[in-house]
Protein backbone atom coordinates (compact mmCIF):
# COMPACT_ATOMS: atom_id res chain seq x y z
CA UNK A 1 0.00 0.00 0.00
CA UNK A 2 1.04 3.22 -0.80
CA UNK A 3 1.48 5.41 2.44
CA UNK A 4 2.02 8.98 0.32
CA UNK A 5 -1.32 8.79 -1.71
CA UNK A 6 -3.47 6.97 1.26
CA UNK A 7 -6.27 9.22 3.15
CA UNK A 8 -7.39 8.81 6.39
CA UNK A 9 -10.23 9.18 8.21
CA UNK A 10 -10.10 10.53 11.49
CA UNK A 11 -11.05 7.92 13.65
CA UNK A 12 -8.05 6.45 11.98
CA UNK A 13 -5.99 8.74 12.84
CA UNK A 14 -7.20 8.97 16.46
CA UNK A 15 -6.63 5.13 16.96
CA UNK A 16 -3.29 5.51 15.30
CA UNK A 17 -1.93 8.05 17.81
CA UNK A 18 -4.47 7.65 20.91
CA UNK A 19 -6.02 11.08 19.96
CA UNK A 20 -9.03 12.36 20.87
CA UNK A 21 -11.49 14.05 18.97
CA UNK A 22 -11.77 17.00 20.94
CA UNK A 23 -7.69 17.44 20.26
CA UNK A 24 -7.86 16.97 16.41
CA UNK A 25 -11.12 19.75 16.22
CA UNK A 26 -9.35 21.84 18.51
CA UNK A 27 -5.87 21.89 16.62
CA UNK A 28 -7.66 22.53 13.16
CA UNK A 29 -10.34 25.04 14.71
CA UNK A 30 -6.97 26.83 16.13
CA UNK A 31 -4.73 26.63 12.58
CA UNK A 32 -2.23 23.75 14.66
CA UNK A 33 -3.09 21.32 12.25
CA UNK A 34 -5.51 20.95 9.48
CA UNK A 35 -6.64 18.23 7.47
CA UNK A 36 -5.33 18.58 3.99
CA UNK A 37 -8.90 17.73 2.30
CA UNK A 38 -12.65 17.35 3.40
CA UNK A 39 -15.31 15.58 1.41
CA UNK A 40 -17.84 17.12 0.29
CA UNK A 41 -19.94 15.99 2.94
CA UNK A 42 -17.53 17.55 5.34
CA UNK A 43 -15.28 14.81 6.50
CA UNK A 44 -11.89 15.84 7.18
CA UNK A 45 -9.42 13.39 5.66
CA UNK A 46 -5.71 13.66 6.54
CA UNK A 47 -2.37 12.55 4.76
CA UNK A 48 0.87 10.60 5.66
CA UNK A 49 2.09 14.14 5.65
CA UNK A 50 -0.73 15.45 7.90
CA UNK A 51 -0.20 12.45 10.18
CA UNK A 52 3.82 13.49 10.17
CA UNK A 53 2.78 16.84 11.51
CA UNK A 54 -0.04 15.55 13.97
CA UNK A 55 2.67 13.13 15.46
CA UNK A 56 5.36 16.00 16.08
CA UNK A 57 2.73 18.41 17.77
CA UNK A 58 1.69 15.44 20.14
CA UNK A 59 5.65 14.99 20.84
CA UNK A 60 6.29 18.36 21.22
CA UNK A 61 2.90 18.81 23.45
CA UNK A 62 4.62 15.22 25.67
CA UNK A 63 8.13 17.24 25.71
CA UNK A 64 6.55 20.57 27.53
CA UNK A 65 5.42 22.93 24.46
CA UNK A 66 2.18 23.84 24.20
CA UNK A 67 -0.34 24.50 21.81
CA UNK A 68 0.02 28.16 21.73
CA UNK A 69 3.94 27.99 22.16
CA UNK A 70 3.89 25.44 18.52
CA UNK A 71 1.42 27.94 16.65
CA UNK A 72 3.90 30.68 17.83
CA UNK A 73 6.68 28.17 16.32
CA UNK A 74 4.91 27.72 13.52
CA UNK A 75 4.44 31.00 12.60
CA UNK A 76 8.11 32.00 13.44
CA UNK A 77 9.23 29.59 11.03
CA UNK A 78 7.52 30.76 8.05
CA UNK A 79 8.61 33.75 8.49
CA UNK A 80 11.81 32.99 8.87
CA UNK A 81 12.16 29.78 6.27
CA UNK A 82 9.40 30.76 3.71
CA UNK A 83 10.51 27.84 1.45
CA UNK A 84 9.22 25.31 4.18
CA UNK A 85 5.44 25.62 4.27
CA UNK A 86 4.66 23.02 6.48
CA UNK A 87 6.81 23.18 9.52
CA UNK A 88 5.55 20.64 11.26
CA UNK A 89 6.00 17.90 8.80
CA UNK A 90 9.38 19.33 6.61
CA UNK A 91 11.24 20.12 10.13
CA UNK A 92 12.59 18.15 12.81
CA UNK A 93 11.56 19.77 15.82
CA UNK A 94 12.97 18.83 19.16
CA UNK A 95 11.16 20.33 22.85
CA UNK A 96 13.04 20.70 25.44
CA UNK A 97 10.99 22.24 28.14
CA UNK A 98 10.12 25.41 26.73
CA UNK A 99 12.49 25.53 24.30
CA UNK A 100 11.76 23.82 20.86
CA UNK A 101 14.73 23.30 18.54
CA UNK A 102 14.69 23.43 15.42
CA UNK A 103 17.15 20.73 13.11
CA UNK A 104 17.44 22.28 9.62
CA UNK A 105 20.34 22.25 6.96
CA UNK A 106 23.08 20.76 8.91
CA UNK A 107 22.56 23.31 11.73
CA UNK A 108 20.23 23.47 15.22
CA UNK A 109 18.87 26.82 16.76
CA UNK A 110 16.05 27.69 18.88
CA UNK A 111 12.67 28.24 16.72
CA UNK A 112 11.57 31.48 18.46
CA UNK A 113 14.63 33.15 18.45
CA UNK A 114 16.62 31.85 16.07
CA UNK A 115 19.88 31.27 18.29
CA UNK A 116 22.41 28.85 17.29
CA UNK A 117 22.34 25.65 19.65
CA UNK A 118 25.08 24.12 18.02
CA UNK A 119 28.68 25.08 17.00
CA UNK A 120 29.97 23.64 13.76
CA UNK A 121 32.67 21.20 14.96
CA UNK A 122 35.30 23.02 12.98
CA UNK A 123 34.85 26.12 15.36
CA UNK A 124 35.43 23.84 18.25
CA UNK A 125 38.18 22.30 17.33
CA UNK A 126 40.03 25.75 16.71
CA UNK A 127 39.15 26.91 19.80
CA UNK A 128 40.75 23.92 21.69
CA UNK A 129 43.98 24.04 19.39
CA UNK A 130 44.14 27.88 20.50
CA UNK A 131 44.23 26.61 24.19
CA UNK A 132 46.61 24.00 23.69
CA UNK A 133 48.95 26.54 22.32
CA UNK A 134 48.43 29.40 24.60
CA UNK A 135 49.26 26.45 27.47
CA UNK A 136 51.71 25.11 26.16
CA UNK A 137 54.37 27.21 27.84
CA UNK A 138 52.53 27.15 30.65
CA UNK A 139 52.22 23.54 30.79
CA UNK A 140 56.02 23.08 30.13
CA UNK A 141 56.95 25.59 33.14
CA UNK A 142 54.71 23.22 35.62
CA UNK A 143 55.94 20.36 38.13
CA UNK A 144 58.27 18.18 36.11
CA UNK A 145 59.25 15.71 38.85
CA UNK A 146 57.43 12.82 39.64
CA UNK A 147 55.08 12.63 42.49
CA UNK A 148 56.15 9.53 44.48
CA UNK A 149 53.07 7.85 46.62
CA UNK A 150 53.49 5.76 49.71
CA UNK A 151 51.73 2.59 50.62
CA UNK A 152 49.46 4.91 52.93
CA UNK A 153 47.98 6.57 49.78
CA UNK A 154 49.92 10.07 50.40
CA UNK A 155 51.67 11.72 47.71
CA UNK A 156 55.13 13.50 48.90
CA UNK A 157 55.68 15.32 46.22
CA UNK A 158 58.79 17.52 47.85
CA UNK A 159 60.36 14.36 48.59
CA UNK A 160 60.22 13.96 44.96
CA UNK A 161 61.28 16.93 43.99
CA UNK A 162 64.30 16.65 46.09
CA UNK A 163 65.40 13.04 45.13
CA UNK A 164 65.41 14.27 41.39
CA UNK A 165 67.54 17.11 41.84
CA UNK A 166 69.68 15.07 44.26
CA UNK A 167 69.96 13.19 41.42
CA UNK A 168 68.50 10.11 43.25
Amino acid sequence: MDKVGTLYKSQQVREIFGLTRRQMQYWASTGLITPSYMTPGGHARYTFEDLVALKTAKRLLMGGGSVQKIRKVIAQLRKALPSVKRPLSELTLVATGEVILVFYENTVFEAISGQQWILKLAEIERDIEKWNQKNQGINQKRRRYPVMLSLDGKTHADEAETAQTQGA
